[in-house]
């Protein structure tokens, strides 16, 4: 009994005796219009056959609608498909009758062929329009809902937008009612759904704002461009309407389904004007399944992403190696707590530690290393420029050594626009780990080696939007080096992909590819765009204030070197870097060598300018760019 008083098996319960009540008013009702001209009523002996089969019929009627999985759903969640199926076990039922009266002949009497016709209509109507009757009366606001409140138009007529309609009309708690859909398809322009009429396109925004001034503004488009996305951020912020968005296709798969809780607000991210990847990962990445995937700076922002995107195609072992513990953690949790992930191993070590990193490459034998580990905040390395050839050359090095001489199958770089034509030491002692790479490529056939060059990603560590939003936070200024400063940009997630796609693509000579970062976002637009999200008006509210570049900062960077050409992959959005002079692998080692000399010398005086000099020009004679006076 007790488990009767369970809300599951008490509304199956209820369900059960609803039908059984239906099916035997259709039996009922089948009789009746059978014999509603008789002027004396039903004949006695069929009133006899009633009684006798009524029971029956109900319960060999609720049989069959069991077996076909009608009691699994409640009824204020049927939907086209759940009428369908209603359709065949009523029909499946009423033959089965029909077969069963027809050749045992279980009863005196026979079945009215007018009976079984009227019984299987009857059946369908009242069982499939009970549950309709449930729905709608479920999605009908109450007489006390009726009153003016929260009014949402929806962005987006297709899946996404519908989602949203139908969770805000089963859910009155909620405290909002769509008012309509807005959708660039000129085959939906009029047409109703869910009851709610689509009012134009987006090009007509401002006219359909004014006319029905809605409360808040939903944007149910998961892979909406951002120029989308900013024109109807644009036009609701002149009208001071809030604005919210569905995740990103990223972020929608990444996480759970309840969209009505995944509702956001609109992020800088969303109204960068760029065209959303498509998310592909289980094809891009087909190649790390079932396969020892070790990923470096495991704990950093890139290297974290990296390994949830790894553990959606079920490698068979992730290695997780980190050197700052608290990162480490996190991931750790993260991925056995949250994303029931347990085929991963945590590993504190330092890069920098040629014994302990060919200790990790033994034990665990990864067949693919995606190396993530570096230090990045350009005005901390110009501080320290040791630790920056320490961390992102020397322990590359180490890393592409030790990966080689264990034979891990591919090695990935992650480098950085700021590799190219560098002025900073650590833009230096990235363009320095991909020469590293090149070299490993030449020096050690076995292993597939590559690097991957990409521009700024958002929300990173180091990155300018966290510095711009803690900025808004604190009342401004916002402080930008210069007015015409460009970066580019890309989330995360959409380089994470990119990333693990290049793993697969290449011949394994040290190749570098490029992806396809855009176009370059002014970095005062950027500003002004994070300022307005932030429900502010740059300089009224928020004051921008301009310094001065820091030494070695460039205006605008670049992705290709001038000694670089740019060459189409097979991968949409993936480059090829093809270096006009190939790189003297030899040259490479000496350079090296002369560099850690001068780091374990401790000789930290000259040394970025020094680097620079040496990136400046490759192939010449390292030891006296490192060491003259």
């Amino acid at each position: 009994m007790s488990r009767l008083n369970h809300p599951v098996y008490r509304n199956r319960v209820l369900q059960v005796a609803a039908d059984a009540v239906l099916v035997a008013l259709a039996f009922f009702l089948a009789f009746q219009l059978r014999f509603l001209d008789e002027p004396h009523g039903w004949p006695h002996r069929y009133q006899v056959l009633f009684a006798q089969t009524v029971g029956f019929v109900v319960v060999g009627k609720l049989v069959v609608f069991a077996a076909f999985g009608l009691y699994q759903k409640w009824w204020r969640y049927v939907s086209g498909r759940d009428f369908i199926l209603i359709f065949r076990a009523v029909a499946v039922a009423s033959a089965i009758l029909v077969v069963l009266f027809a050749v045992a002949h279980p009863f005196a009497h026979a079945l009215p062929r007018a009976v079984e016709v009227t019984d299987f209509v009857l059946t369908m109507m009242l069982i499939a329009g009970a549950r309709l009757a449930v729905r709608l009366i479920v999605e009908r606001p109450t007489r006390g809902s009726r009153v003016p409140k929260h009014e949402v138009l929806v962005i987006g007529a297709g899946s996404g937008g519908q989602m949203v309609v139908r969770e805000l009309q089963l859910n009155p708690n909620l405290g909002a009612t769509a008012i309509g859909f807005i959708d660039d398809d000129p085959r939906k322009r009029g047409m109703r759904m869910l009851g709610l009429k689509v009012l134009g396109s987006t090009e007509e925004i401002t006219t359909i704002l004014d006319e029905t001034d809605p409360d808040e503004v939903v944007i149910a488009i998961p892979s909406a461009p951002g120029t989308l996305r900013g024109q109807v951020v644009a036009a609701c912020r002149e009208r001071e309407i809030p604005v919210r968005t569905l995740p990103t296709v990223f972020e929608l798969l990444r996480g759970g389904v309840q969209l009505n809780k995944q509702l956001r607000e609109v992020r800088v991210e969303d109204v960068l004007g760029r065209e959303p990847i498509v998310r592909e990962l289980d094809r891009v990445g087909a190649y790390l399944h079932d396969r020892i995937v070790l990923v470096t700076g495991a704990g950093g922002s890139i290297g974290s992403e990296l390994c949830r995107q790894i553990a959606q195609v079920k490698p068979r072992l992730l290695v997780m190696l980190d050197h700052a513990e608290d990162n480490l953690f996190q991931i750790d949790r993260e991925m056995i707590e949250e994303r029931h992930f347990t085929n991963a191993e945590s590993v504190l070590a330092d890069c920098k530690e040629p014994h302990r990193m060919l200790e990790v490459m033994q034990r665990f034998k990864p067949d693919v290393v995606f190396h993530a580990a570096a230090y990045k905040h350009v005005p901390l390395m110009e501080a320290n420029p040791l630790e920056a050839i320490r961390n992102n050359v020397i322990a590359t090095r180490i890393t592409a050594e030790t990966a080689a001489a264990s034979k891990v199958e591919r090695f990935v770089l992650i480098s950085t626009d700021k590799a190219v034509n560098p002025k900073t030491v650590m833009g230096a002692s990235k363009a320095m780990t991909e020469w590293i790479v090149e070299s490993a490529g030449i020096n050690h056939p076995g292993t597939r080696f590559a690097s991957v060059r990409f521009g700024n990603v958002l929300a990173s560590s180091g990155s300018v939007v966290p510095i711009f939003r803690s900025q808004i936070e604190r009342g401004g200024p916002i402080t930008i080096t210069h007015p015409e400063m460009t970066r580019y940009f890309m989330t995360i997630p959409e380089a994470v992909q990119l990333v693990i796609r290049s793993g697969d693509i290449g011949a394994g000579k040290g190749e570098v590819f490029v992806l396809d970062m855009g176009e370059p976002v002014k970095i005062v637009d950027l500003a002004h765009n994070m300022i307005r999200l932030a429900g502010f008006e740059p300089e009224r509210d928020i004051a921008v204030e301009f310094t001065q570049p820091r030494p070695g900062e460039k205006l605008h960077e670049e992705l290709f070197d001038s000694d670089e050409q740019p060459q189409p992959t097979a991968a949409r959005r993936i480059n090829r870097a093809v270096r006009q002079r190939p790189l003297d692998a030899e040259w490479v080692e000496q350079t090296l060598n002369a560099l850690e000399g001068l780091v374990l010398a401790g000789d930290e005086a000259n040394l970025a300018v020094r680097v620079v000099e040496l990136i400046a020009s490759p192939g010449g004679d390292a030891a006296t760019v490192v060491y003259d006076e």
